[in-house]
């Protein structure tokens, strides 16, 4: 198990990727700390995925507030004595758009969210971390950060999480003597609730079946269908271990061939 006897925080927890997240955490061998906004959905996917709350905890947290990102990493240390790794699902993507609609103060909370508030809760992680004599950050980008989709507009979320990634240099370089490792996994279109509702509500709107809309999409794919939630959480697994410990300051493309670096 990747995952064996290490404590993981994963930030965002929902119905999707943050889920997706934990219940590979816990399948390779690791306890989890659950965070998220919303209480409610935290509680049903630790009972879920951890009927026994053995290997589980939880606490609402929001990200723009630097103290909840405190009490979360304090929670993983009461809990379970430490943290190994932090996997950062939390972002805000709601936010559509280009420069010309612009709305600077919607932007500004994207970047609160997506930028500060990842490292926000990256540095109430540090102590911890290095503690154990090292461990993994691993941050959830997004392909459009490198290439803008011709189907959406999400500039703001692009760009936070462009900035995010050019502070992951830094971060690995910062972080790197104490052998903390700082990583990116960058999405395309992946299969899960958000890209299941685009497909459904294209479909709708355009009065086709949902499967033509789907085909668009992986048209651009060298592989024939879309990566999924699970595929990522996969690769951010494969970040949080031990058998990443020489990987640091790169971004991984998940994507199924849609962009080529």
């Amino acid at each position: 198990m990747l995952l064996r006897n290490k404590t993981v925080i994963v930030s965002g927890v929902g119905t999707g990727l943050g889920r997706q997240v934990v219940a590979a955490c816990l399948r390779d061998g690791a306890s989890v700390v659950l965070g998220a906004r919303t209480a409610a959905q935290l509680a049903e996917s630790a009972a879920q995925l951890d009927p026994s709350g053995a290997r589980t905890a939880w606490r609402s947290t929001d990200i723009a507030d630097e103290s909840q990102c405190a009490a979360l990493a304090a929670l993983a240390v009461e809990r379970f004595g430490g943290i190994d790794a932090v996997i950062h699902v939390a972002a805000l993507d709601s936010l559509f758009g280009g420069l010309r609609d612009a709305d600077f103060e919607s932007w500004g909370r994207v970047v609160d969210i997506n930028l500060f508030g990842t490292l926000r809760m990256t540095r109430a992680c540090l102590p911890s971390l290095t503690a154990r004599g090292g461990g993994s950050v691993v941050m959830i980008g997004t392909q459009s950060s490198l290439a803008a989709p011709s189907q959406v507009q999400q500039a703001a979320y692009a760009a936070s999480k462009g900035a995010l990634v050019s502070a992951m240099y830094s971060l690995a370089r910062e972080l790197g003597p104490d052998r903390i490792r700082v990583n990116t996994v960058q999405p395309g279109w992946m299969w899960g609730p958000p890209v299941e509702a685009y497909v459904r509500f294209q479909a709708h709107t355009e009065g086709v079946p949902e499967s033509e809309v789907l085909d668009r999409l992986t048209a651009r794919m060298a592989l024939p269908g879309l990566a999924t939630d699970a595929d990522v959480a996969e690769t951010a697994v494969f970040l949080a271990s031990d058998r990443a410990r020489a990987i640091t300051g790169q971004s991984l493309l998940v994507n199924a061939g849609e962009l080529m670096r």
